[in-house]
Order: C-alpha cells, then structure tokens, then sequence
C-alpha cells in the first residue's frame, strides 16, 4: 500500500515536472547592428506573457541582450546597461588596423563588470554563436569564460578586432573569434541541435523557441532564412533594424516600448495556446510573423528575477 502511495507520488511528481517543460520556452536572439533595444522590448514581452525561459541563444547584439538576461537582470536593466553610454566610448583605436579598426578591450572590461565569469555561474542556460577568425568556421560556445565569448560575438570584421577566448586553443577551438552573424545571423539551427542532442534524440524533451530576427543591416551578413528550417516548436518574431550608430542609440526606450507593444499580441496567443490545448498552436509547425504586421497575422489557436 506504501510503495502504490510512493510509485503515485512519483508519477504525480513526473506529470508536473512535464507540465512545467511544456510551459518552458528557449529564446534564440539574432543579430542586428545595436539591435538592443528591439531584444530587450521581445524579452519584456516574453515576462509579461509569463513564458518560463529555459535558455537562451544570442548572436551579437543578442548575445550581449541575451547574456545579461541569463544573468539574472530583468528587461528594464538589460535595457538600462545597453544604453547607459553610446557604445563609441567602450572602444580603443586598434594597434593592428588591418585586422579591425577598434579593439573590444573596453567591452570585454565592462562585461567583466556586468557578468559572471564564466557560462556555468548563469542562472539560466546560455550559448553565443562564433566564428573562428582563422577557418571562418560558426561554432557554437556554452561554457568557459563569459564576457570574452559575449564580446567576440559581436566582432564585426573589419570594425572589431577578433577577441580571444582564454583556454580555447586548448580545446581545439580556433581562437581567435569574431562576430557568429558572419555565417549564421541566428544560429538556431546549432541551438536546436544541441537541444536534441541534450534530448538524446526525445524531440518531445526539446523546448519550443521564440525566435526574434532583427533585419539585417548589411547584405554581406550571414545566414538567416529560418524558413529554410521547417521545424516543429519553432515561433520566428521578426523586428526592424536598429538604426542607430555606434555615436548615438536614439530613442532607446521608445525602440523597446515600441518593439514589446509589437510583438506582445503573438507571445500571448502562443501562451494561452500551449496552455490550453496542451501542444503547441498552427499544428506545432514553424510560425513566421512579421513584427511589423502581427495585428493581421496573429496566431490562431521591475526587480532583478528569481
């Protein structure tokens, strides 16, 4: 009679733990030149849809959006630490030009301040997507030093200087690195895939995604036709380019109150969704909407955070 009791218990405590995974979400942030404001707008959405995050992917400006959110800090602060200075005044005159015109030495110091050391010290699971700068090869980074990774995501070629990853030459990772969203503006493929490698396989063990892709700025950058990619699980929420320059972020608040105010309608559709029909909205397929147009394509169907 005992052990029945315990074996219910556990399958109670099973049936629980699955419901809460089906109400987890990974966020995947592309790229997009100062995309700040537009990431930490998508980001105040997901809170105020009350989507449980179980990781996040960031490439570039999402990866320094994404990092910071991971570390604990709410949207607001993600938003406050972004535009707290224009980002000119984080860069050094580069002693190697050909290789970059501004070091990352300045940001990779910030970082320092803002962040743990390492992606193991996150409360939530993290990934940046890289590109070695001696084969040109996208990799995707989890785990060692943090704030250099972050940095090295957002080393524009040409205009950044490739920033080093201590330890990863050691590693047989091609340190030095540079900007992920040279050859995958959104590296949700390698998310996914490290998903289901987590997952042994189980695609009912993968998170849904909430991707946002930011418009790209520059023809020359990489690959971002997630449409390419038909997957179940899988949201794309689309925003503008950012606009602004490395001098002057603009209306920095009004960007992001504009951006949550966008995609907002779509995140709590596919909250009520899951939550009441127990799988996902559009038959679980992958769902392109325009962050500019959700009112015609919505789906059918404060303090640091704990």
């Amino acid at each position: 009679m005992l052990r029945g009791r315990r074996r219910d218990a556990q399958n109670l405590q099973r049936c629980l733990a699955g419901a809460a995974d089906r109400a987890s979400y990974d966020i995947v942030l592309s790229s997009g030149f100062l995309a700040f404001a537009n990431h930490s707008g998508f980001l105040a959405a997901v809170e105020k849809a009350e989507m449980h995050v179980q990781g996040v992917m960031g490439t570039s400006a999402g990866a320094l959006a994404g990092s910071l959110y991971c570390a604990g800090y709410t949207p607001r602060q993600v938003a406050a630490e972004l535009s707290r200075q224009p980002p000119i005044k984080l860069l050094r005159p580069s002693i190697d030009p050909w290789n970059g015109f501004f070091s990352l030495d300045g940001v990779v110091e910030r970082l320092k301040d803002l962040l743990p050391p390492t992606f193991e010290d996150l409360q939530t699971e993290f990934a940046v997507g890289l590109v070695s700068a001696v084969d040109g090869k996208h990799v995707l980074v989890d785990s060692g030093p943090l704030p250099e990774a972050v940095a090295a995501s957002a080393a524009i070629p040409l205009l950044f200087q490739p920033v080093k990853l201590p330890g990863y030459s050691r590693l047989n990772l091609l340190s030095p690195f540079k900007d992920g969203g040279c050859v995958d503006r959104v590296g949700l493929q390698s998310w996914r895939e490290r998903r289901q490698k987590q997952a042994e396989g189980d695609s009912q063990l993968v998170p849904p995604a909430l991707v946002h892709v930011i418009s790209r700025s520059s023809p020359f950058s990489g690959f971002d036709d997630v449409r390419s990619q038909p997957e179940e699980g899988v949201f794309v929420l689309r925003s503008p380019q950012s606009g602004v320059s490395l001098i002057n972020l603009g209306d920095f608040e009004g960007q992001m109150d504009a951006c949550q105010t966008r995609v907002q309608p779509t995140l709590l559709d596919i909250s009520m969704s899951r939550a009441s029909a127990g799988f996902l909205g559009n038959g679980g397929k992958q769902t392109n909407v325009a962050a500019s147009s959700l009112g015609q394509e919505r789906l059918k169907a404060g303090s640091m955070r704990t």
